[in-house]
């Protein structure tokens, strides 16, 4: 089964790629994997995406595309696989078909896990990280033996205002896909709220995958 997976920051994205690509026995695929793989192992694509990166500019396109490309050639994604990060934007998903369509296979579904702002703002904005150990903790979902604790920081990316633009950015850069894949009717729509493991059998009922 050949799977994307969509939703904004904050819908358990990174979360549900993980159990719903090993349920399925499909390697999962994410764009921050394939560029430290491209990068570390000092691969033609990765010592071009490394100048980017090392004057601070945005990969392009067309690299992570190749990079993409690369991996979803390799053995382990050639009966399956799902992407987590990519596309990014409907020239991405149009770029991932034709790689598909030369490998004379085709995407079978996009996932699309569902969560309002206000549920993202609160999930992303109650996580708290110990400056000591690294942990991560939620104030409601997993709340510190002490809340106060000087011990504990907010990153800037979970500080409201900061959540709320990378929503905007999301609505404007990446949520058109969402309208792309339902154009080609390979889009199913999942309710992200709830415990990990719901979610998870929803997506998989929703492909026909549950077991």
């Amino acid at each position: 089964m050949r799977l994307v997976l969509v939703g904004p920051p904050g819908a358990g994205k990174g979360t549900q790629a993980e159990i719903i690509a090993e349920r399925l026995g499909i390697p999962k695929i994410s764009t921050g994997d394939i560029f430290r793989a491209n990068v570390s192992g000092g691969t033609p694509l990765g010592l071009k995406a490394k100048e980017y990166m090392d004057a601070g500019d945005l990969v392009p396109d067309e690299v992570t595309n190749d990079m993409v490309a690369d991996r979803l050639a390799q053995d382990d994604a050639r009966d399956g696989f799902l992407l987590d990060g990519y596309p990014r934007n409907t020239e991405q998903a149009k770029v991932l078909d034709g790689i598909l369509k030369a490998a004379g296979t085709v995407l079978d579904t996009a996932l699309e896990l569902v969560a309002s702002d206000d549920e993202v703002v609160r999930r992303l904005s109650g996580r708290r990280v110990s400056k000591s150990t690294g942990k991560v903790y939620h104030l409601e979902f997993d709340p510190p033996a002490d809340p106060d604790s000087d011990d504990l920081f907010q990153r800037t990316d979970d500080q409201p205002e900061t959540i709320k633009n990378r929503l905007k950015v999301y609505a404007e850069q990446t949520a058109p896909l969402v309208g792309y894949y339902e154009a080609q009717g390979k889009l199913v729509r999942i309710d992200a709220i709830g415990e990990v493991a719901e979610v998870t059998e929803r997506a998989l009922g929703a492909i026909g995958a549950a077991e």
